[in-house]
């Protein structure tokens, strides 16, 4: 046995130990914690796997914008308190999720197992395609030419979440700000991390955006790092949560998925195809629609995070 295969034996036993320690951690916030070390570890398996996008999103989405969303729950949860009945309730919970889980696992195992040979796939059909659309990477090419309205629909999926969370807050809350006002004198130690972070991040973001035409990287990565680094700018208190009520911010949420459908439409007439692309300007079309992507996630995804409006609007 090799190094590298020994290291991934190493790791795969280390996932399973962090997924079962997680799943049977005594409180709400170490299994938190738990669940985020568990999503890096995938992201280590997604890198030896040759996969560097799913990684990029399996760390900025499953351990970073997740994890941040379920400490603010166990936080929230630190101070109830639980009567006896309640902990055997939660106990009796506990087993009734591990048996969905395994019922789950042996479902997907049997559609595994029962494929036949030649599974169906889309790689053949977009590597022998690929130089038509001029991007070199194959990934963003499946998703953007041959997946488009389902890569489309996934965006609309995460308006209409920020909708649903908007929808919580109170009527007289409603087009407010999440959250309490800022701080005069924010926390100096975070508040020196994110002015020292977020610049560098935010060019990371961009760099991953734009590389991803040709290498691993594209929308949805990138803008989860720029969604990042707004998070950690308002987890530091240096700004505000915009407005609800704000038109550039409900003109950035749908701006990816109308712009998408907008080329759709127009590559009905022009290239005699929905979601078509004239020849020759596949890349610089697949490119523009993807910035507008890129904001729609970077703003969407804090949204989400920072919950329903808490303050009333300003007149």
């Amino acid at each position: 046995m090799s190094v590298l295969q020994a290291l991934d034996v190493g790791l795969a036993f280390l996932v399973f130990a962090v997924a079962a320690w997680t799943v049977f951690a005594p409180g709400a916030f170490a299994a938190t914690v738990g669940y985020v070390v568990y999503g890096l570890l995938l992201s280590l398996v997604w890198i030896r796997l040759f996969a560097v996008d799913v990684a990029l999103t399996e760390a900025a989405i499953g351990s970073g914008v997740t994890g941040v969303l379920l400490i603010g729950a166990a936080a929230r949860l630190r101070g109830a308190e639980t009567t006896p009945a309640e902990e055997a309730l939660t106990g009796l919970t506990r087993l009734f999720a591990a048996g969905l889980c395994l019922l789950v696992v042996a479902a997907l195992a049997a559609v595994v197992l029962l494929l036949p040979d030649q599974g169906p796939t889309l790689a053949p059909q977009s590597m022998e395609r690929l130089p038509e659309t001029g991007l070199g990477n194959p990934v963003t090419a499946v998703l953007i030419a041959f997946r488009s309205f389902d890569t489309m629909l996934e965006k609309v999926v995460l308006v209409l979440g920020v909708v649903g969370v908007w929808s919580l807050a109170a009527d007289r809350y409603w087009g407010g700000a999440p959250g309490e006002a800022r701080a005069e004198r924010p926390e100096p130690t975070l508040a020196f991390f994110a002015q020292m972070l977020a610049p560098i991040g935010i060019l990371v973001g961009v760099h991953v955006f734009w590389v991803g035409a040709d290498e691993p990287g594209g929308a949805f990565q990138g803008g989860a790092i720029l969604a990042a680094m707004w998070m950690i700018v308002m987890m530091a208190r240096l700004t505000e949560a915009p407005q609800a009520s704000a038109f550039w911010l409900r003109l950035a949420l749908i701006a990816g998925p109308a712009v998408f459908l907008a080329a759709g439409v127009a590559g009905a007439v022009v290239a005699g195809g929905f979601f078509a692309y004239p020849p020759g300007l596949a890349k610089p079309l697949i490119l523009f629609i993807e910035t507008f992507m890129t904001f729609t996630i970077a703003v969407t995804l804090p949204m989400l995070v920072a919950g329903p409006p808490r303050r009333e609007p300003r007149r």
